[in-house]
């Protein structure tokens, strides 16, 4: 178990609290609206209602104990002077809500350790998935490689993995196949027999993909 403190608990906040609770994880989530913290109380270990720009907030919940602080704010400003705070103080493991390449660019001159564009992000990979006409899923690794959920070509059904070669001939690997709901298969060897209706999850550069 990590511990792990949430500033901000708007939509991506309380999902990012929500979840790191959900896995096993302490989490103390921050909020100066009364509402946004009572809402989230029930999903998190703690929850505090205060201005985390107020710097005697953060020296009296001891963010340096901490595994990672997420600052999830949506003011620029707040965002900044809080992780100027946090670096002051030793805290461990920063990430950052970034709301444009400047705001970024900021927080990684002020030295916080990751820097996140959710909306950006969700963006491209949406935009990944529909302009394909069989991508089921899309995870962008870097501007060149993604992994991706495809289902079985037709021409690949009832053959192992061997003989379709897409390492070969597309310059993918598969990392699992999924067959129905509940059953995966994660690295499977060359000899896994494909199956009617199975789905791919395939990692590679995104023009290999795409072929």
């Amino acid at each position: 178990m990590k511990s792990f403190v949430v500033i901000g608990l708007g939509r991506f906040g309380t999902a990012v609290a929500e979840e790191l609770y959900a896995l096993g994880h302490e989490v103390l989530a921050i909020d100066r609206k009364e509402g946004c913290a009572q809402r989230v109380s029930e999903i998190v270990t703690h929850t505090i209602i205060a201005d985390a720009k107020d710097e005697s907030v953060l020296q009296s919940i001891g963010v340096r104990n901490f595994d990672g602080v997420i600052i999830c704010m949506t003011d620029i400003e707040d965002s900044v002077m809080i992780a100027l705070m946090l670096k002051d103080m030793g805290a461990k493991y920063i990430i950052a809500k970034s709301q444009s390449k400047q705001h970024s660019r900021m927080l990684e001159l002020i030295g916080v350790n990751r820097v996140v564009f959710p909306e950006q992000d969700m963006g491209v990979r949406l935009a990944q998935t529909i302009s394909s006409r069989r991508a089921l899923d899309f995870i962008e690794l870097s501007p060149e490689y993604a992994i991706v959920e495809l289902p079985l070509p037709n021409v690949w059904q009832n053959k192992t993995l061997a003989e379709i070669g897409a390492r070969k001939q597309f310059g993918i690997n598969v990392l699992a196949v999924r067959r129905g709901e509940k059953e995966i298969h994660v690295s499977p060897q060359a000899e896994f027999l494909l199956k009617h209706r199975d789905v791919l999850i395939v990692v590679g550069k995104n023009q290999n993909i795409r072929k």
